[in-house]
């Protein structure tokens, strides 16, 4: 079985960071390892705390799992100070880690800012060119490429600036009113569009963590890039289909929705015994 590791913050409400993360990762069919960067209060309505890991347990997390399972891929998503991106550096650079997918987290769905102007710096020097590919939506393109976007012509504009700056393959993400669910893939100096369908769901908690997990997963397993996209962005079109509605806020998805069998099957109480056959 292949293997994927997310270094990530964890989601005290389940539907992004570290937690959306394992469930993708699992339900793409790969073994999920995490070494998280933070704790994080919140809920579908908001970020009420942050309490940030130690770069000395960070280092112990990566280490536990290259030294004894080493991943087949590495998904980073939340790393809110320059200290925790200097570790990840190091560690990854020491294990000579493959097909790492960068998601630049800088603000949560809610609009939470999740990241130090200090950590971005650090972020765009050290971290981004390590990466295979990394996954912006529009403002976080716009932070990287230093220039409002508002097009599609736009798009593909900062997508080339970032890959040829950062040396990576860019994805950056539609939405928030521009090329809705189509996202662009700027990669080997070429670009290609991935077409999403429109889905009438507001609760999208999480819906970058989940994208870019996803595509992790399918590198780890041997798909090339344009392949573990479209897989990924065919996931997460499910996720959002299967109309999960929980919290007061913008919720999750389904991670689970393509998931059945025994163990999944809830109890019917009009069905006399079945419950209890079932234990």
């Amino acid at each position: 079985m292949k293997c994927a590791l997310t270094i990530a913050g964890s989601d005290s409400s389940g539907g992004a960071g570290i937690q959306a993360d394992l469930k993708t990762m699992t339900l793409n069919h790969v073994y999920a390892m995490s070494a998280i960067t933070a704790l994080t209060a919140q809920n579908t309505t908001g970020v009420t705390g942050i309490l940030n890991s130690s770069p000395e347990f960070l280092q112990q997390q990566i280490d536990a799992v290259f030294t004894d399972i080493r991943p087949d891929a590495v998904k980073i998503g939340m790393v809110s100070s320059r200290e925790l991106i200097h570790t990840i550096v190091d560690r990854l650079t020491h294990y000579q880690a493959e097909h790492i997918v960068v998601d630049p987290v800088m603000v949560a769905t809610s609009g939470a800012r999740l990241i130090d102007c200090d950590a971005i710096a650090c972020l765009k020097e050290e971290l981004l060119p390590l990466a295979e590919v990394i996954t912006p939506n529009i403002p976080e393109s716009e932070e990287l490429w230093g220039e409002k976007i508002t097009s599609k012509d736009d798009m593909i504009r900062a997508a080339r600036d970032i890959s040829l700056r950062y040396h990576c393959a860019v994805l950056c993400k539609g939405g928030h009113s521009l090329c809705d669910a189509n996202d662009l893939l700027y990669h080997d100096g070429d670009y290609r569009w991935f077409m999403g369908k429109r889905i009438d769901n507001p609760n999208t908690h999480g819906t970058g963590c989940t994208l870019s997990s996803a595509i992790a997963a399918n590198l780890a397993k041997g798909f090339d890039l344009e392949r573990s996209v479209e897989r990924a962005k065919e996931y997460i079109s499910g996720a959002l289909a299967a109309q999960l509605d929980l919290g007061e806020g913008s919720g999750p998805m389904d991670h689970g929705f393509a998931l059945s069998g025994y163990f999944t099957e809830e109890c019917q109480e009009d069905s006399g015994l079945s419950c209890l056959m079932h234990r």
